[in-house]
């Protein structure tokens, strides 16, 4: 996942991640793929981060998951008003996704909350989390 000359395939990012992992990743894919309208972008961040899936539309970002070995980790940016909807809606969320989006300091462009995932557990918290970031699009 970090050499910069290849592009790793979808099946190859699933098989780096792993059982649990890769079962919340795919879970996540699907949630975005049939929800929003929104086309992935395989983007690579460096020695550091490697490739990623970036979801953006016309310059405005939903989500970005980078995978790890046996994890991923999702980056979903709540601008102000995502931030004043979340903490209308704490209560809908887990403990510690409202814990990390305490701790997570607030700058100019909103929250940055980086959510490591290793399963399936935190799923439902994402999706919530990603609706108050883009309403889904009519089925």
């Amino acid at each position: 996942m970090l050499d910069k000359e290849r592009k790793p395939s979808e099946k190859e990012v699933l098989g780096y991640l792993g059982g649990n992992a890769a079962d919340a990743w795919a879970d996540i894919i699907s949630f975005l793929r049939t929800s929003y309208d929104f086309s992935p972008e395989l983007d690579y961040g460096g020695t550091k981060y490697g490739w990623s899936i970036r979801y953006r539309k016309s310059g405005k970002s939903l989500c970005t998951l980078y995978p790890e070995k046996d994890a991923f980790t999702i980056l979903v940016v709540l601008g102000k008003k995502e931030v004043e909807q979340f903490e209308a809606h704490m209560d809908e969320f887990s403990m510690k996704l409202v814990e990390l989006f305490n701790c997570a300091k607030q700058f100019h462009d909103g929250r940055w909350l980086w959510i490591r995932i290793l399963d399936k557990s935190n799923i439902e918290d994402i999706r919530r989390l990603i609706i108050i970031k883009k309403k889904p699009k009519n089925k």
